[in-house]
């Protein structure tokens, strides 16, 4: 399971109005002063050679264009913006809320850990793997050979009957058939949400102290 990065230093939302309102002011000080220069160029222009307007038309037409995409890009950071705000909306609706995720995470609460694992014909063998959050074997056990679903609940004791840590472990399943090819495997967790962590860019589903991105739950259901 993907862990909480550190805390980053959140960017105040005045700061892109502000950025904004500094560009365009700019802009309108370099536009002024084009248009005095042009003002004066016209006043002093030889009547009979006067200037080609070709230039300053060309001027205009570039100065509208950078006012335009300077509030092209203002819209876009207020869309971000709400889209943020939605974001943060839909992570707090899981808050006490089941969920269930496919990737082999699950999380080790009170040194219980708890998965279901489907193997996709009769095994002549299934092995179970466990690690923890550093990718390190922690635990190997035989598990269910018949085809379909099976629950795998782990006291949380590697295979020297340690106790190991509360925190995020991962299950993965080997089966091998009894001509000696490998079979499909799935695994599953679930665990209600308890908290909901807004300290990085993105936010995260916490249960217990595992950490979920929202984007790797794939069912919710009301917790029992």
């Amino acid at each position: 399971m993907t862990t909480v990065p550190p805390a980053t230093a959140n960017t105040p939302a005045s700061s892109s109005s502000t950025g904004t309102n500094s560009a365009l002011t700019d802009l309108s000080g370099n536009f002024d002063t084009f248009l005095t220069l042009l003002t004066t160029q016209l006043r002093n222009q030889d009547p009979m050679n006067p200037m080609d307007s070709d230039q300053f038309t060309q001027e205009l037409v570039s100065f509208s264009g950078v006012e335009q995409q300077i509030n092209t890009n203002d819209n876009l950071k207020t869309l971000i913006s709400l889209q943020q705000g939605n974001t943060t909306s839909n992570a707090i609706s899981y808050l006490g809320k089941s969920i269930t995720i496919t990737n082999g995470s699950g999380a080790l609460l009170d040194g219980a850990g708890h998965w279901s694992y489907a193997v996709g014909g009769a095994a002549a063998s299934t092995t179970l793997t466990v690690t923890d959050s550093t990718g390190k074997v922690v635990y190997t056990g035989a598990g269910e050979t018949a085809a379909g679903q099976h629950d795998f609940n782990w006291d949380g004791k590697d295979n020297n009957g340690n106790q190991l840590n509360d925190g995020t472990y991962t299950l993965s399943v080997a089966a091998t058939a009894p001509d000696g090819s490998a079979l499909q495997a799935a695994v599953a967790s679930s665990g209600v949400v308890n908290e909901v962590n807004f300290t990085g860019s993105t936010p995260y589903l916490m249960v217990g102290t595992m950490a979920v991105p929202v984007s790797a739950v794939s069912a919710v259901d009301s917790a029992s």
